[in-house]
């Protein structure tokens, strides 16, 4: 079984990701906001936090995903993202555990693509809370 990765503090609506979206106002800030809202629409037992600079949504306090803002691109990432299917070919990355998804400015996502693997995270985190006993 992997060892899920845990955060003291997951709360059902954390301002401080609001201020972190607000502070990048351009196209890029406005498709992490938009994955993020994703994320957070899967569940009434999605909680969220500020991890490591970034918006990270959780369930419980198991992390399945999270986004940031970079110079030139957008990642929407999973902690898990290994074990996900990804028939569309979206995930890049090459760890053990996490994958993530680059949103570049005027290169428009598979939208359904990407919202399946978000809600597919989401599953993935729930089943293996409830089996981590």
């Amino acid at each position: 079984m992997t060892a899920l990765l845990r955060f003291n503090g997951a709360v059902a609506h954390e301002p401080a990701i609001d201020r972190w979206f607000d502070a990048r106002p351009d196209a890029l800030g406005d498709s992490a906001r938009r994955w993020f809202a994703v994320m957070r629409r899967c569940g009434a037992d999605v909680r969220e936090l500020i991890h490591d600079g970034c918006p990270t949504a959780c369930v419980g306090d198991a992390a399945f995903g999270y986004v940031n803002v970079f110079k030139a691109h957008a990642n929407v990432g999973f902690f898990q993202g290994a074990s996900l299917p990804d028939a569309a070919g979206l995930l890049q990355g090459s760890g053990k555990y996490m994958r993530h998804v680059k949103i570049r400015p005027g290169e428009a996502p598979d939208v359904a693509a990407l919202e399946a693997l978000i809600t597919a995270a989401h599953r993935d985190i729930v089943t293996r809370c409830s089996t981590a006993g």
